[in-house]
């Protein structure tokens, strides 16, 4: 007998599909919480500059060592981005670890999440 025209047996795949819908709306809630909550800090390799960035790769805070005094303004800014570029590399291994976590790592849901990161940083 086809299990859906068996009234007991549609109720129960109705009720799984929604117990399955409500853990995937929980999962997303909870990955969106962490993934709000990432911060990611990196220095350039000449130790002149440092950055922490957000899950969404925006400036959040820079310090400079005091070594910038001793070179030219187009090697901070230089490394102002080589810092951030790597502060926003981390924060999109970060999102990828929790999506993964979230959705599991063979979910078409966290493959299109993770291309859609790496596309928003290049």
């Amino acid at each position: 007998m086809d299990e859906l025209l068996d009234p007991d047996a549609s109720l129960a795949y109705l009720r799984g599909w929604q117990d399955r819908v409500d853990r995937n709306a929980e999962n997303a809630r909870t990955a969106a919480g962490r993934i709000a909550g990432i911060r990611a800090t990196a220095r350039d390799g000449n130790d002149l500059t440092e950055v922490t960035v957000d899950a969404t790769g925006a400036l959040l805070d820079i310090r400079f060592t005091d070594r910038i005094q001793r070179v030219p303004p187009d090697a901070v800014a230089r490394a102002v981005l080589a810092a951030t570029t790597t502060a926003r590399h981390a924060a999109t291994e970060q999102s990828r670890t929790i999506v993964t976590e979230a959705y599991g790592p063979n979910s078409a849901a966290a493959r299109a999440v993770i291309a859609r990161l790496e596309d928003d940083r290049g």
